[in-house]
C-alpha cells in the first residue's frame, strides 16, 4: 500500500468519525471546509445547506475559441451524510484486506477522495482546460430529497463540462440511470381505547397492517426493475391499548417513470379503499427523486467505461438512486463512479476493500484529465 493510499484511507476514517448523519452534516462539513482551505483550493465557501465548496483551478487554453467550447468547469461531488444516527458506534475495526466501520464506504472514503484527486493531479502536473470545482454535499440519503445536489445544480446550472458524481463503493460500476423514487409517510388515525373494554374498535397498528399486507400483494415487474419497501413503522402508547395512531415510510422505485406512475396509482389506490368510518388514513410525500439517463454510447459514458477497463476490469452499466438523478433529470452529462469495492452498506457491518482503492483512485484521476478532450461532446 502506497503511503498516498495510506494518507487517503487516515483521511477516510477522520471523516468516517464525525457523525453525520441526514440533517446533521454541519459537523463533517466544517471538518472538509477546513481542509479545503489547508489544500489551498480558491473560493472555498459553504452555501445556507451546508454543501461546501471548492475549486482547483485549470489552465487557460491559447485559443480562445478553444476556450469557449471547452473550457466549462467539471464538477466533483461527494455526499457528506450516512444513514446513521448521532449515537452509532463508529467503530473502525481492521482486518488483512478489509477495514470495517459504518459509513466508511457510503460515504467517508468518497468525500476522502475529494482530495485524493488533488494531490494526484498536482502530483502528475495534469493540464486541466477548464476549472475542477469540488462539491462536498448534503441531503443524499433517506428524507434529504437530494437538496444538496439540488442546490449545487442551481449554482452551476448545465454549463458545465460534466458532473461526476464520486461513491466510496462501487468500483468497477458504471451508473448512467438515475432510478426514480416517490416515498411517502403514511399516518393511520383511529378512536384508540382500552385492549379489554373497548375490543373491536379499530387499531391504528392493526390497519397499517393489514394495508402492508396488502401493498406486498401488489405485482411487480422484473423488468424494468420495480420496488416497494416500508421502511419505518411506529405507534401506539402501550401493550394494552388500542393504538388511535400509527405511521409508517413507504420507498417506491423503478428504472422508468411510467411504470413508477402506474405504482403510484395502485398505492395511492390502495390507500383509498382502506379509508372507511372511524378510520382516517393521511399520506403525504416526503421525497421525490426524478428518473433520468444518459445513453451509453455517450462519449462521457464511454470514456468512463475506457478509464475501467484501464484498470483490468471489464466496467458495468448500472442504475441507482444517487445525487446523479439530479443532473440526469435535467438532461445533463453526469456519472457515477466509485473507488474501490465492500459490502454492507447502509448496516454498522459495513466494510471497504483496501487493494482495489489504488485502481479506483487511478480510474477518477484518468476520467478528470481526459474530460475536456475533443471526443468528449456535451
Amino acid at each position: 500500500m502506497t503511503d498516498q493510499i495510506t494518507r487517503l484511507l487516515d483521511l477516510a476514517i477522520r471523516i468516517q468519525q464525525i457523525p453525520a448523519p441526514t440533517f446533521e452534516e454541519g459537523p463533517r462539513a466544517a471538518f472538509v471546509r477546513d481542509r479545503f482551505l489547508e489544500e489551498g483550493l480558491a473560493d472555498v465557501s459553504q452555501d445556507a445547506l451546508g454543501n461546501v465548496y471548492a475549486r482547483l483551478p485549470g489552465h487557460t487554453l491559447p485559443s480562445p475559441s478553444s476556450v469557449k467550447e471547452h473550457a466549462r468547469p467539471l464538477i466533483v461531488s461527494a455526499h457528506l451524510d450516512t444513514v446513521f444516527p448521532v449515537k452509532t458506534d463508529l467503530e473502525v475495526r481492521r482486518e488483512a484486506n478489509k477495514i470495517h466501520g459504518p459509513g466508511l464506504g457510503d460515504n467517508s472514503l468518497g468525500v476522502a477522495a475529494l482530495f485524493g484527486l488533488i494531490w494526484k493531479l498536482r502530483e502528475q502536473q495534469v493540464q486541466m482546460p477548464g476549472d475542477v470545482w469540488l462539491a462536498a454535499d448534503v441531503g443524499e440519503e433517506g428524507l434529504g430529497d437530494l437538496r444538496g445536489m439540488r442546490a449545487v445544480l442551481d449554482r452551476f446550472g448545465p454549463e458545465v463540462r460534466a458532473y461526476l458524481i464520486v461513491e466510496g463503493l462501487a468500483f468497477g460500476h458504471v451508473y448512467h440511470r438515475a432510478v426514480g423514487v416517490q416515498r411517502y409517510r403514511i399516518t393511520a388515525r383511529t378512536q384508540g381505547g382500552h385492549s379489554w373494554s373497548d375490543y373491536g374498535r379499530p387499531s391504528a397498528i392493526h390497519e397499517l397492517a393489514g394495508l402492508v399486507a396488502k401493498l406486498t400483494q401488489l405485482q411487480l415487474p422484473a423488468q424494468p426493475r420495480t420496488t416497494l419497501n416500508v421502511g419505518t413503522i411506529s405507534g401506539g402508547t402501550t401493550v394494552n391499548t388500542i393504538a388511535s395512531e400509527a405511521r409508517l415510510e413507504l420507498d417506491l422505485r423503478s428504472e422508468r417513470e411510467d411504470t413508477l406512475a402506474d405504482l403510484i396509482k395502485q398505492v395511492e389506490d390502495s390507500l383509498a379503499s382502506t379509508q372507511r368510518e372511524g378510520l382516517t388514513i393521511e399520506a403525504q410525500v416526503i421525497s421525490r427523486r426524478p428518473p433520468g439517463e444518459i445513453p451509453a454510447d455517450h462519449p462521457l459514458i464511454q470514456l468512463a467505461l475506457e478509464c475501467v477497463r484501464a484498470q483490468g476490469l471489464e466496467g458495468t452499466l448500472t442504475a441507482g438512486s444517487t445525487d446523479a438523478n439530479i443532473p440526469l433529470s435535467r438532461g445533463l452529462p453526469a456519472v457515477v463512479l466509485g473507488v474501490t469495492t465492500g459490502g454492507g452498506a447502509h448496516t454498522i457491518n459495513e466494510f471497504i476493500d483496501v487493494t482495489p482503492i489504488g485502481q479506483g483512485m487511478a480510474h477518477l484521476v484518468s476520467f478528470v484529465s481526459r474530460v475536456w478532450q475533443e471526443t468528449i461532446v456535451d
